[in-house]
C-alpha cells in the first residue's frame, strides 16, 4: 500500500467512511443529510484524503462572496500526525482563493491545541470567541480568521 495522500473531490459514495470518520472526531457529530446538501451546493468544496485507497480524512468549505468557513475537517485516527490535515487545509485554502474569497474562517474548541497549532502555521489568527459554542461538553470556541491573497497579488499583510 502506498502512503502517497491523494486528494480528492468527495463523492456521495465516500460518506460511509466521511460519517466514520466524524462520529470519531466529533462528540456533536454532522448528520449523513448535512454532507448530502453540501455535496448539492455550489458555493461548497468538499474534499477527501486518501491513502491506498482508503479514505484518511475529509475537509468541507464554503464560500459567500469574499468570506469564506471551512466548516468541517477530520482525519481517521490511524493516519493522525502524517500530514494528512495539513494537506486538506492546504486544498481548502487554494479553492477558496479560486474563488476568489479574501478571508477565510473556522471554529475551533478552546481545548483542541493540536487543531489550533495546524491552524496557526497556516496563518490563522484568533478574532474572537464564541461563549458556549460547543455542546457535549459545552465550550467556547475560538474563531480564526486569514487572510487569503489573490493571485498575482502576494501575501496579504492582514
Amino acid at each position: 500500500m502506498s502512503d502517497a495522500i491523494v486528494i480528492r473531490a468527495m463523492r456521495r459514495d465516500d460518506l460511509v467512511d466521511v460519517l466514520a470518520i466524524e462520529h470519531v472526531a466529533y462528540s456533536t457529530p454532522w448528520p449523513e443529510s448535512s454532507f448530502r446538501g453540501l455535496l448539492d451546493r455550489d458555493d461548497a468544496d468538499l474534499f477527501i484524503a486518501e491513502i491506498g485507497g482508503e479514505v484518511a480524512g475529509y475537509a468541507v468549505c464554503w464560500a459567500v462572496l469574499e468570506q469564506g468557513e471551512l466548516g468541517n475537517i477530520a482525519v481517521s485516527p490511524r493516519w493522525r500526525r502524517r500530514g494528512v490535515a495539513t494537506r486538506l487545509l492546504s486544498a481548502v485554502i487554494e479553492a477558496m482563493r479560486d474563488r476568489g474569497v479574501v478571508e477565510l474562517f473556522l471554529e475551533v474548541r478552546l481545548s483542541n491545541d493540536a487543531a489550533q497549532q495546524l491552524y496557526r502555521r497556516f496563518g490563522f489568527r484568533e478574532v474572537g470567541r464564541r461563549r458556549g459554542y460547543y455542546t457535549s461538553p459545552v465550550e467556547d470556541a475560538l474563531v480564526m480568521r486569514r487572510a487569503i491573497e489573490r493571485p498575482g497579488t502576494g501575501p496579504s499583510t492582514d
